[in-house]
Formats: structure tokens, sequence, C-alpha cells
């Protein structure tokens, strides 16, 4: 129907709109955040903006929710102040009917979500964090299965792969003394981060070379004084949130099958689905928002928009972070918010209606 055609094209304007002012202002901050490291190693400034740029869709997928609210407030608030809304419900339709049109662009936005979360931005975003370290000095990956290489003055630190955050596998650590000779070579199966600056290695083999012998000793645990900081270990581990669906889902069935927390992963799986619950939320809670207030003008609709938003926001974060600490269901974390939101727009809906 034509008019359902046009009440789309009008949304999606909206939706365009909306991004062209949130994916700007949530990438400036990411660019702020990146310039302070510009000067470290040969980190310039054209590598702060190439950072920012790869991780433009990640930043598309989380303010996703936010342009579907504010996106169908423009474009519905648009229609009502031009007096089109009313027009419409002369001409015989319901806003349940006018509703539908909003909700079709918004699976759209959804369906374009998850490509974006499945093939581009989880590549890109492991890009970025694989050069932001490189261009710091901080590692250098070598190539497939030759591991992950990092170092200080006296140290070279191998890393055949992070298995989470908090755990390594295949470390190999090479002490030299201070005209750069070979002290020590230790190897270790894992390695077990149990402090900022502690690890605990396991099944470690360490050879000592002294004059012309080299002597080697084994033991089933070692404690290691790493001069990596947590940022440092940031950058040579893949963050929850830049891997896609089938990696998470992946990585928490090894994690869970080694007897190894998973929470953090599960969360991140689980959150990927609150998400997209939290845009259809946000679809459906713009429609009684604009119809509820057609006699209210569009800047106000837009500024209560905004600050809805931002509550929302920052209220899932609060959650999400909450109950990680208290160790609650990754489920009921990250999908309560978004089921929350639904069953709210529901009874908006309803009293409007």
């Amino acid at each position: 129907m034509i008019i359902y055609r046009y009440i789309a094209y009008q949304v999606l304007i909206g939706f365009m709109i909306a991004a062209s002012i949130l994916l700007p202002l949530f990438s400036f901050f990411d660019l702020l955040d990146q310039l302070d490291n510009v000067g470290r190693g040969t980190y310039r400034i054209q590598d702060a903006f190439l950072y920012t740029a790869m991780l433009l869709p990640r930043r598309f997928i989380q303010i996703a929710p936010f342009v579907a609210l504010l996106g169908t407030v423009v474009a519905l608030g648009k229609l009502a102040v031009d007096s089109e809304l009313i027009a419409m419900r002369v001409a015989g339709l319901s806003p349940l009917r006018i509703s539908l049109a909003p909700l079709s662009v918004g699976i759209a936005l959804l369906l374009s979500v998850a490509i974006l979360e499945q093939f581009v931005a989880p590549q890109l975003q492991q890009k970025a964090i694989t050069y932001r370290a490189i261009a710091l000095e901080q590692s250098a990956e070598l190539g497939k299965n030759l591991g992950i290489w990092t170092r200080n003055e006296q140290n070279i630190l191998r890393i055949g792969h992070m298995l989470h955050v908090k755990r390594a596998a295949d470390i190999e650590i090479l002490q030299l003394d201070q005209e750069g000779f070979l002290l020590t070579h230790t190897l270790a199966q894992y390695a077990d981060i149990i402090d900022d600056d502690i690890w605990e290695l396991s099944n470690v083999v360490v050879r000592t070379f002294k004059d012309d012998q080299i002597l080697a000793t084994r033991a089933n645990t070692l404690n290691w004084s790493s001069f990596l900081n947590p940022e440092d270990i940031l950058t040579l581990t893949k963050p929850p949130e830049s891997l896609s669906p089938l990696e998470l889902v992946r990585h928490v069935e090894f994690l869970r099958s080694t007897g190894q927390d998973a929470d953090s992963y599960a969360l991140a799986l689980w959150r990927k689905v609150g998400s997209a619950l939290m845009t259809v939320a946000m679809l459906l809670l713009s429609i009684p928002f604009v119809f509820g207030s057609i006699r209210t003008g569009l800047s106000n609709k837009l500024v209560l928009a905004a600050l809805i938003g931002i509550a929302v926001y920052l209220l899932d974060q609060i959650i999400a972070n909450a109950g990680l600490i208290l160790r609650l269901n990754p489920a009921f974390i990250a999908l309560a918010p978004g089921l929350f939101m639904i069953i709210l727009a529901n009874i908006w809906l309803r009293r409007t209606f």
C-alpha cells in the first residue's frame, strides 16, 4: 500500500538522521580516548583515526536500539507536526496499522545488525585491536600458529594464544641480561593471571644458561612477575564483545568443558540477543510516545526520547556489570532489560490506543 511505503520511507529517513547524529558522537569519544596514546611507539594520529573507523560497525550495533527509538520519533513526530498522522487517522487508518510500517523497517534494521554482528564487526574490531597493539609496540602477531610476541627491556614473552582474559596457553619467556645475552628460557603449558603482575605458570620447564652449561628444571607450578599491565593484556586477547555469535557459542562450550569460568563470554553472547530485544522495545516504545503526545512539539519529543535512551543505556550497563559481579544467570542479566521494556511498551500501547 502506498501509504505504508510512505511511512516506511519516512521512518528509514529518521533512522538515517538518528544514526548520522549518534554514530559520529560515539566515535568522537572513541577518538578522544585514542588520542591519549598518540606518540607512544609508532602510534600516530592517523592510526587513531583508522582505529576509530574500524570500530564504526561495532558502535552502530551498540546504538541500534537508540537509532530505532530516535529515528521513529523523528519520523512519526514530523508526520504528527505536519498533521499527516491526523489525516491518516481521518482516512480510517488505526494507530496499530500505522505502526506496522515502522516495525517493518525495524525488522530490516535487525537483519542488518545481525549481518554486521556475524560477518563484519568482529573481524574489523579484532584487526583494530591487533593494529593498535602493534603500533603501540605492545605486541606483534607474526602469523598463524606463531603466537603473539611482546617484550620489555629484559624479557621477551610469546603467548601461543589467549584462552580468555585471565588464562593463556603455550607460554614462552626469554630473560636477557643487560648486554642482551640469554639467561633463562621458560616454557609453560598454561598461565593463569592471578593478579595484575603475577602469573601462575603450569607444567613449567626452565632452562638456565650459565657459562657453557644448560641447566633444566621442571615444576608443576611457578609464579612469574609479569611486565604486562591489565590494559596490555586486553590488547593480547579478544574482548568478549569482539567475537561473533558463533565464536562465542564455541568459546563458551570450550570454557565450560574445561571447567573454566565462562560467565563473561556467556553474558556477551546473551547481550547480543538482548540488544535485539531492546531494539524491538525501543520501536514499540516510540509509537505510543508519539501518538500519546501528538500536540507536543517535535523538539520536546526528541529531548525526552534522548533522555529515555540515555537512562535505558545506563541501566542496561549497570545491570550487566552488577549481574556479572554477583554471578547471576547471564541470560537473565542480558534479556531482563529488553523484556522489561517490551512489557512497559505494551502497557503504554494499550493505554494509548
